[in-house]
């Protein structure tokens, strides 16, 4: 079982996604603790760069998260419209 930190800035703009995309998101954080940084089953999910990850959550929301090899620990570092993510 894998563990998922969400980061401060990201747990602070949780509540201002729409409510289909925070149900989206908080299945993909389970997906995450079970099946590791490459869960099974989500669109547009892919590997970003060496330990980047990120998924769309719809068109126009996505999320991005981050694992080091070796370690049992996701952070998710971004959930938002895809014109501001980080890649």
């Amino acid at each position: 079982m894998f563990k998922v930190l969400i980061k401060k800035r990201v747990e602070r703009n949780l509540d201002a996604l729409p409510a289909q995309i925070q149900v989206k998101l908080y299945r993909l954080i389970e997906d995450l603790k079970v099946q590791g940084p490459m869960p099974k089953g989500w669109p547009n999910l892919s590997k970003l760069l060496e330990d980047n990850y990120h998924c769309h959550l719809s068109r126009k929301w996505v999320a991005c998260w981050s694992h080091e090899k070796g370690t049992l620990l996701i952070e998710v570092y971004y959930v938002g419209s895809r014109e501001g993510a980080p890649y």
